[in-house]
């Protein structure tokens, strides 16, 4: 959790805060303010609080706009999935976020720094750090560029256009297996990593698909292998 680790955070996120103080307190967990009461800032749950409407509105803004076709159910349950704890939770994992966190001996302990709940409120929490720090366009860039691609994985879903789901029910259906995805490389910096995915079953194996992100290259492996089948 020293300035080290809050740096790469900064690279990995695309963002540097003007006000450091901000950042601190966005990765500051009220256990840690509990037995550090001289720690600057306080803890993360007011900025979290924020961070979650920005998030909203953010990815809200987007699918308004880049899918007009939508109806409002459907643009509901597709913000549902990109802003659940669960996907936070592995974006946060994605750039080391928990390297980073204030933790209480207690949360420290037990792998607090780990625990998907605890992630996916620290990065809401620096989103509304980030609004606080340069307001409205600055938080918009830094949370497109985390997720936009999960916004456009959600909306293929709910088109039916989910690779990997409909390669597991074929692969179920004609070998009696589920498809393996495997990690073939990481490449770039922290705050640019592509992955290289490949996926494995019945003797078969496709692949590489590439993206920032290991969903979107398991995503684009699964489509070759569809292909491949196909063909």
């Amino acid at each position: 959790m020293g300035s080290e680790s809050r740096e790469t955070l900064q690279k990995s996120l695309s963002y540097q805060f003007e006000n450091s103080t901000l950042l601190v307190m966005a990765l500051s967990h009220k256990s840690y303010v509990n037995e550090n009461p001289n720690h600057v800032g306080g803890d993360n749950e007011r900025l979290e609080f924020l961070g979650d409407a920005v998030l909203d509105l953010v990815i809200s803004d987007c699918m308004f706009n880049r899918y007009p076709e939508l109806a409002e159910g459907e643009m509901t349950r597709v913000r549902a999935e990109v802003v659940s704890e669960k996907n936070l939770a592995e974006l946060a994992r994605d750039i080391n976020l928990g390297d980073s966190l204030f933790l209480g001996k207690g949360e420290r302990l037990t792998g607090g720094n780990d625990k998907d709940s605890l992630l996916a409120n620290a990065l809401e929490a620096v989103f509304g750090a980030i609004y606080l720090d340069a307001r409205y366009a600055a938080v918009r860039s830094v949370i497109l560029g985390l997720l936009s691609e999960q916004v456009d994985l959600a909306v293929e879903r709910k088109r039916g256009l989910d690779y990997k789901t409909r390669l597991q029910e074929l692969v179920q259906a004609r070998y009696g297996m589920v498809p393996q995805y495997v990690m073939l490389e990481t490449s770039g910096p922290d705050h640019g990593k592509i992955y290289r995915v490949g996926v494995n079953f019945a003797g078969h194996s496709f692949g590489p698909g590439s993206g920032r992100t290991k969903k979107k290259a398991e995503q684009e492996a699964a489509r070759q292998a569809l292909k491949g089948l196909d063909e």
